[in-house]
């Protein structure tokens, strides 16, 4: 059984360390889930609610990341991922479920970006395999929790990803090829979040 949209607003509640950053996090996956809905229409024999679930819970580590002084410690957010996956598996739920947590970050990383990077995550394979990871890691790249929170064109988001290597360009121009791009209008107007069509200034972080 997967959880409900009120379980899961119960499980973010449990987890979030202040109501600023509950309302950040959660309407972020909320944005997430809404944009999977979009894209569902162009990915057959996709679980819809399956991918329902994975896009409400896929960012819940981030809560955990929060130090007593209420920030990220710099280096340290490309962990959420695995630290969500042992927040739903402590939770009884499903693997399944959990690998939205610790599959979606970026286009996929890998067990050699680990180990070049030194990224501090037990080295292994973070790649979306099933369609429904693919659709919720692709959704995802349209909306960030920046400072203020922001929509990304899929041109924005290829710019970025593009400075990781080409490798990580063609995995991005894969996931456009297969579930096509969200209509953003609509969200924007809704949640009156940012927009960004350009490149970000800089080093891109993998979300």
């Amino acid at each position: 059984m997967l959880p409900s949209d009120d379980d899961v607003r119960a499980l973010h509640l449990r987890y979030a360390p202040t109501s600023e950053v509950f309302d950040l996090v959660h309407t972020h996956c909320e944005i997430v889930s809404r944009i999977c809905r979009q894209l569902v229409g162009c990915a057959d024999g996709v679980d819809k609610d399956l991918a329902r679930a994975g896009a409400l819970l896929h960012d819940i580590g981030v809560y955990r990341l929060y130090g007593p002084d209420g920030r990220i410690a710099p280096g340290t957010y490309i962990r959420h991922g695995v630290v969500g996956y042992e927040i739903l598996r402590a939770e009884g739920l499903p693997d399944r479920l959990a690998r939205f947590c610790s599959h979606h970050t970026g286009v996929g990383l890998t067990r050699d970006d680990i180990v070049e990077h030194g990224l501090p995550i037990p080295v292994g394979d973070y790649v979306a395999e099933t369609r429904e990871e693919r659709l919720v890691m692709y959704a995802d790249k349209f909306h960030s929790k920046s400072s203020p929170p922001t929509f990304l064109s899929a041109d924005a988001y290829a710019a970025d990803v593009a400075r990781f290597g080409p490798e990580k360009e063609a995995a991005f121009a894969a996931l456009r090829a297969e579930f096509g791009e969200p209509d953003l209008d609509r969200l924007r107007a809704c949640y009156r979040h940012g927009y960004r069509s350009e490149p970000a200034p800089g080093r891109a972080q993998p979300r």
